[in-house]
């Protein structure tokens, strides 16, 4: 039996479309990140229907983000697993550059692409980064309860202490180096050159020059030295620059020789350049950004208090955040402590609090799904301070939170900026991390004030609209009938007397599904049809139909799968689980959607006879594409047996689909 992992990986595949449909998956902290080939496919209802989904949303046009929470890898490693997907993993640079660096400048505004620089940059050391906070919070701890100063000089504390500072000064201290690899692996520039050049300001022979703002001189040109440990600007500016001379050198110098001689001038041309130019001026950048944010803080830190967590709720799911959790890691280094973090953690807590309200109308509710999204939210966030599980679950799938989310971000502010908080070390703002901040208990009512405002908030006026909870209600109230009748019938049918099951010469009777002609024209075996994958039955078994008519109709009651847009095919779910596909001509997708006029949409209910599509034969014709049309049962493996029958008669059916014994 497959694990529940597994399932859920199979599941995300096909609702995303199918292998064929995904051109690149990475992951993040909690979320599986898709790139397809055809948005339209996705069916966002259908993921999230799955427990294990905490939310999904598309990005882009080519975008989507599947939500899974802490343990989004092991999702990862069963979709990788799965057929098809072997092609799937972007981690080449050289692939990466085609399908994700030209693909979204080419669909996204450069200023949008910009913040996607910015996240997919940060992402991947988001593990570090945590890990690294909370060795912080045991050495604040220590210090809290009076056990170790933990601002105390190094050559002053005992060698543990010591040790353990090289822990987490470990990601700090050579962040540039993680920040130039994850950039240039966005760019599709070599991720390990552009971890060297920052390295190359960061060893000891470098720091031998001088101190920070000494002029030294290198090649007979001044140069002005920089502290660059903890930077996190010059690399990214360094790893464009990098791009672009990479793209150049590629040009240049021939294939047979790239491997050497791209990375040596790579590294010759932009590690003094570094040095000279981009690196100054990515410390300029930050410390602009920084000194703006410190001007607002130094003429009113209680308006700053405030102002930080009602922008968290809206740059938060537009990636915008990243600039100012790079100004939180610049700030510590610069000055000591950082006064962002702190305001921060009430939009956390706000949102914390909304996730926990609405677990507990969940509970009342007997709503399973909402109780799994809601509790893997609040769980991710109280002790990881990671807001995106909560953020995409719920509050961007139902209007009314943020209205619950604004006042809580409002009133933890406040108090935030009352006793004007300061963080002094980076830290993700859990309970967990509590002692990092001062004074911690002015931290710990801003965080409880903003927590609690949004939760009861929750609680009494609810987080959806009268007509969501309605529809909402109605469903829970429609599973619980269908799960009660299941299960009275299970009962009825195992007290059935045992001999009546087993009287000699009984048997089951299967219920056939009969497929009547969807269009006026002459049935042909499915060997006939120009294509051999349709001929060989390599996507299902059934019949053709040589078209005489010119609409095609539903044979029965049924659900429309999928519509191209082209109008050349539609997949119909039918009576029984039958999947039916209707091809109108070979190769008609060429045609563009010209001579096809599409009357359904995706989803859509339909009843015997509802037109479909409308189609022009001479149109097909006259492009060159035989008319003859495919008409077959997509999941045939399903079921025992699927027989056409090309004799069939005007009204008689064409397909007949006979269940498997277990499905009767």
């Amino acid at each position: 039996m497959a694990s529940k992992t597994t399932t859920t990986s199979q599941h995300i595949i096909e609702q995303i479309g199918g292998a064929e449909n995904i051109s690149s998956l990475t992951h993040c902290a909690t979320r599986l990140r898709f790139q397809v080939h055809n948005q339209d496919e996705v069916d966002v209802a259908a993921l999230e229907s799955d427990p294990a989904v905490l939310g999904v949303v598309k990005q882009g046009s080519t975008g989507v983000q599947v939500v899974m929470g802490g343990g989004v890898a092991e999702y990862y490693g069963a979709i990788m697993k799965e057929p098809g997907m072997a092609g799937a993993a972007d981690d080449d640079g050289e692939n990466r550059q085609k399908n994700e660096y030209g693909g979204v400048r080419s669909k996204y505004s450069w200023i949008d692409y910009c913040f996607e620089f910015l996240s997919d940059t940060f992402r991947p050391i988001l593990w570090a980064l945590l890990g690294a906070s909370l060795i912080i919070t045991l050495l604040v701890l220590a210090d809290t309860f009076g056990l170790q100063d933990f601002r105390a000089p190094m050559e002053e504390q005992p060698d543990t202490y010591v040790f353990l500072h090289a822990m987490w000064r470990s990601v700090f201290y050579f962040l540039p180096i993680m920040v130039g690899a994850t950039a240039a692996r966005k760019l599709g520039a070599n991720e390990w050159v552009g971890a060297a050049i920052p390295a190359a300001l960061l060893t000891p022979e470098f720091l031998t020059l001088g101190e920070a703002g000494d002029t030294v001189t290198v090649f007979g040109l001044p140069m002005v030295l920089n502290d660059y440990a903890g930077q996190v600007f010059p690399p990214l500016i360094a790893a464009i620059g990098l791009f672009w001379v990479e793209k150049l050198l590629k040009k240049i110098i021939p294939s047979a020789v790239q491997m050497v001689f791209v990375p040596f001038f790579s590294l010759l041309i932009m590690i003094p350049a570094t040095a000279f130019l981009l690196g100054p001026f990515g410390i300029g950048v930050g410390n602009g950004i920084s000194n703006l944010l410190t001007a607002v803080n130094d003429f009113s830190p209680f308006i700053l208090s405030i102002l930080i967590p009602l922008l968290y709720p809206f740059l938060v799911p537009l990636g915008l955040h990243w600039p100012l959790n790079a100004i939180m890691i610049q700030n510590i280094a610069t000055l000591g402590y950082d006064f962002i973090q702190g305001p921060m953690g009430a939009w956390n807590f706000a949102c914390f609090g909304v996730v926990t309200g609405v677990m507990i109308l969940s509970l009342k509710e007997r709503n399973k799904a909402m109780r799994q999204v809601s509790l893997g939210g609040m769980m991710a966030g109280l002790l990881g301070g990671i807001s995106e599980p909560s953020l995409y679950g719920v509050l961007l799938r139902f209007r009314k939170t943020y209205m619950r989310l604004l006042p809580g971000c409002f009133v933890g502010g406040v108090v935030m900026g009352i006793f004007n908080i300061k963080a002094y070390a980076f830290v993700f703002t859990s309970l967990l991390t509590i002692p990092a901040m001062d004074p911690w208990p002015g931290y710990v009512l801003g965080i409880a004030a903003a927590f609690f405002t949004s939760m009861f908030l929750v609680i009494f006026f609810d987080y959806r609209g009268k007509e969501e909870k309605a529809e909402i209600l109605a469903q829970i109230e429609a599973e619980r009938t269908a799960a009660s009748e299941a299960e009275d019938a299970r009962i009825d049918a195992a007290s059935a007397p045992a001999a009546a099951a087993g009287t000699a010469g009984a048997v089951a009777t299967l219920t056939k599904t009969r497929i009547t002609a969807p269009l006026e024209g002459r049935v042909l075996p499915l060997s006939e049809v120009p294509d051999e994958a349709f001929a060989g039955g390599a996507l299902g078994n059934g019949v053709a139909i040589d078209p005489s008519g010119d609409t095609v109709v539903a044979p029965a009651d049924g659900k429309v799968l999928t519509v191209q847009k082209s109008g050349h095919a539609v997949g119909l779910r039918l009576e029984g689980g039958v999947d039916l596909l209707i091809h109108i001509g070979i190769d008609t997708v060429q045609m563009g959607g010209e001579g096809f006029e599409v009357l359904v949409e995706k989803k859509q209910e339909v009843t015997a006879g509802t037109p479909l599509i409308r189609f022009d034969r001479a149109a097909i014709e006259a492009a060159g594409y035989p008319a003859i049309t495919p008409v077959l049962v997509s999941n045939t493996r399903k079921f025992a047996s699927v027989e056409g029958h090309p004799e069939a008669a005007a009204g008689e059916p064409i397909i007949t689909v006979t269940p498997k014994e277990e499905q009767a």
